[in-house]
């Protein structure tokens, strides 16, 4: 939130007999409480909505339960985790080969992928040597901190 606009709501929470104010919008949330003779203000990034698959067209609402769900296990051998959140990229360039494929080995060091965050391209490399026995992360798929996106055997 542009901070001219947070002085002025300030401004004009002090000037009222208006107690308490909370704006929520696309960058975050801002709640100002008047009180006995401070103002108290706080500033919160918007949470992210959960990515969830939609349902299909055959399954109900009645079929679905949490319960249901299958639990991931972990992938055997290491997994290579993201280290931010961001776009996942298997090559340099939209028609190069991609760095590394199922069978390949690398080295300790060796780029792996390119996960691009707030349009800065960043190498991520084999924390491990060995070799590439699944990679789980599909071309130009946003990523979170912290997944897996290959495994080294």
């Amino acid at each position: 939130m542009d901070l001219r606009k947070l002085k002025t709501l300030i401004d004009l929470v002090s000037d009222s007999n208006v107690s308490e104010l909370e704006i929520t919008e696309a960058e975050g949330k801002v709640r100002i409480v008047k009180g006995g003779g401070a103002m108290v203000h706080s500033y919160a990034p918007a949470p992210m909505a959960p990515m969830v698959p939609a349902p299909s067209a055959s399954t109900s609402a009645s079929s679905v339960s949490p319960a249901a769900a299958p639990i991931e296990e972990p992938p055997a051998g290491h997994s290579v985790k993201s280290p931010m959140v961001g776009t996942f990229y298997r090559s340099a360039s939209p028609g190069a080969k991609s760095f590394v494929e199922i069978g390949s080995v690398v080295k300790e060091g060796d780029t792996i992928c390119i996960i691009e965050a707030m349009k800065i391209l960043n190498e991520i490399e084999a924390d491990k040597a060995g070799t590439v026995t699944q990679v789980l992360c599909e071309n130009g798929q946003a990523v979170e901190y912290g997944q897996p996106l290959f495994v080294i055997e």
